[in-house]
């Protein structure tokens, strides 16, 4: 006997390149009847969706919400009661750092079944058009993705002695704004002030720009390329590899062993 429960798609866009989407999204982009989108969600793959979809655009930044996350969750199970097929877009992975864990809670609990499609993650497709392997044998041995934002902006509490591990690639998500207070508590615990260390500012996009330096010298150094969201945070000794395994041509770079910002 066929399911007419209504069901939600919730579908992770990947990190921008719309090359990145996987098929089964694709497949669901281009059959919804309404989307909801998120601000991480590139306009490559905005272009792909079907003229005359319904689309609702749900954006949140630091201190400005579109829509809060409650408000979010009731639209989802007021559209999955109307219409056949809603697709919840989500840039990179929806169950990594993205809240689809309670967007999914929020529709069982109202009766609504779901369904998850995952996306590249920013950790894994950022730091690999940077040239950064997140592991390497005998440098680093494991991966930890960690958010640098709390809520309501309060400090980060985090297990700071358990990351200071210069066998582990620390990659964190939203932390511009954290970072002096990365590198402080880090090196802290013990984390040599020396690591190397890389911002990535718009991944996998023609936009795309790579600040690489250390720990102690990250903070000033995106200062002066006046880095911005959305960004990830790459800590640890891989970052060593990001000019020998440097193979995206965006617009620009900084490297720090250069002193200077370099025109690809």
């Amino acid at each position: 006997m066929a399911n007419n429960r209504p069901i939600v798609s919730l579908v992770g866009a990947g990190p921008g390149d719309p090359e990145l989407l996987t098929l089964k999204a694709h497949k669901l982009l281009q059959q919804a009847e309404v989307i909801v989108y998120d601000r991480l969600v590139s306009q490559a793959i905005l272009d792909m969706i079907p003229h005359g979809t319904k689309m609702v655009y749900v954006g949140k930044a630091s201190g400005k919400h579109h829509m809060n996350q409650d408000e979010t969750n009731q639209l989802l199970v007021n559209l999955a009661k109307t219409s056949r097929k809603v697709v919840r877009l989500k840039g990179g992975d929806p169950f990594i750092f993205g809240r689809g864990s309670e967007e999914a809670q929020f529709l069982l609990q109202h009766n609504i079944d779901f369904e998850y499609v995952p996306g590249i993650t920013a950790a894994s497709a950022c730091s690999a058009y940077a040239g950064i392997p997140l592991t390497h044998r005998g440098i680093a041995s494991s991966v930890r993705l960690i958010t640098g934002h709390c809520r309501a902006d309060k400090p980060l509490d985090l297990n700071w002695e358990s990351l200071a591990d210069k066998n582990t690639t620390l990659v964190f998500y939203m932390g511009l704004a954290s970072l002096p207070q990365l590198r402080e508590e880090l090196v802290k615990a013990g984390l040599a002030a020396s690591t190397p260390a890389a911002v990535v500012e718009n991944g996998t996009t023609s936009n795309q720009r790579r600040c690489i330096s250390t720990l102690d010298n990250l903070p000033l150094d995106i200062q002066k390329m006046s880095i911005q969201s959305p960004a990830l945070i790459i800590i640890g000794n891989v970052v060593s590899f990001a000019d020998e395994l440097n193979w995206f041509t965006p617009q620009s770079d900084y490297n720090e062993s250069e002193q200077q910002v370099v025109e690809a």
